[in-house]
């Protein structure tokens, strides 16, 4: 299967279980890899027969922001659902959302969830 790979898209979000996570907001970074069958996109050079990452873009940073969740894990669904729902030539999407700012008490780089998705 083929892929479409958008790589550490940033966006500024107000996620997390504490009321200054919700309030100040923080960084986080997105990895969304979606499988699709693009050989007719690479015949034509079409965009209409290809998945649009622009679109999925656009389409993932309204649904991360328009809202405040207490746990990554929902917001990863979110995107994944997001995804599979407006874009039709998308068989399964893999999110993996980073939080390098997390407030733990420690030394990291970042926490973070992975999640695949895939049409029912």
């Amino acid at each position: 299967m083929d892929k479409i790979i958008i790589n550490n898209l940033h966006i500024f979000a107000y996620h997390g279980v504490n009321p200054e996570e919700k309030e100040d907001g923080q960084n986080f970074y997105l990895d969304i890899v979606c499988t699709a069958v693009l050989g007719t996109a690479g015949q034509t050079d079409d965009l209409n027969d290809t998945v649009n990452y622009a679109k999925i873009v656009k389409a993932v940073t309204k649904v991360f922001t328009e809202n405040k969740y207490d746990l990554i894990e929902r917001a990863a669904q979110v995107v994944a659902d997001c995804v599979l729902e407006q874009f039709e030539k998308v068989q399964t999407v893999k999110v993996t959302l980073r939080k390098p700012e997390a407030p733990v008490k420690a030394d990291f780089g970042f926490v973070a969830v992975e999640i695949e998705r895939s049409r029912a």
